[in-house]
């Protein structure tokens, strides 16, 4: 199944270039494993190869001569990146997948990480009356707290976000709340649990 995860590395230019994880929301362990000599994680990877890849990213155009190679090393992020030269606004409500990816980076020219845990407003699965939702624009990223090197509240975050959907959602079947009520009672929750020790960025369709 994997645990899916989005980076946005900044370019020179601070547009972004997209990079795909399938492990990499793995207890959000990517923050400790891009530095400028693994910009793609895995320290048991050939750093000088992976830097070329990562500084020839930022370029113009990829040489697809280094990437299409069957020797090159196996690294956390894919270095392909999906797309580039993307704002941030642009990567958040187009290309991040608020159901699939579990969780999303970003990277700045410093490699200075900011790790978010995402989170879903899709109701579709919780309530009876709600029978899809969209996946991209349509959620909240919030960062967690660091305590040595590992994510405090991180899994009771999670835990607690579905017991919420699972909440409203049965207040949307009871015809207590309408669907834009819960949304707005979910993100004045989500606030609430951020405090003001973490970021807490949100999106809904427009």
């Amino acid at each position: 199944m994997g645990h899916r995860a989005l980076l946005a590395y900044e370019r020179p230019e601070e547009s972004y270039n997209i990079h795909y994880s399938h492990w990499g929301a793995l207890n959000l362990q990517l923050k400790h494993d891009i530095d400028d000599e693994t910009p793609f994680g895995g320290h048991d990877v050939h750093a000088e190869w992976a830097a070329e890849i990562f500084e020839q990213s930022c370029g113009q155009e990829l040489p697809s001569g280094l990437l299409k190679s069957d020797e090159r090393p196996r690294t956390t992020v894919y270095p392909d990146p999906e797309a580039t030269g993307l704002t941030k606004e642009e990567i958040i409500t187009q290309h991040l997948d608020f159901e699939y990816h579990e969780a999303f980076y970003v990277v700045t020219t410093e490699f200075d990480i900011t790790a978010y845990r995402t989170l879903w407003f899709g109701l579709q699965h919780v309530c009876e009356r709600i029978n899809d939702g969209p996946k991209f624009g349509n959620g909240a990223l919030q960062t967690v707290r660091w305590y040595d090197g590992e994510p405090v509240g991180d899994g009771p975050l999670r835990g607690r976000f579905e017991a919420l959907k699972d909440v409203v959602g049965d207040l949307i079947d009871d015809d207590v709340l309408t669907h834009d009520e819960a949304i707005e009672y979910i993100i004045e929750k989500l606030t609430v649990w951020c405090g003001t020790e973490q970021e807490l960025v949100v999106r809904t369709p427009s």
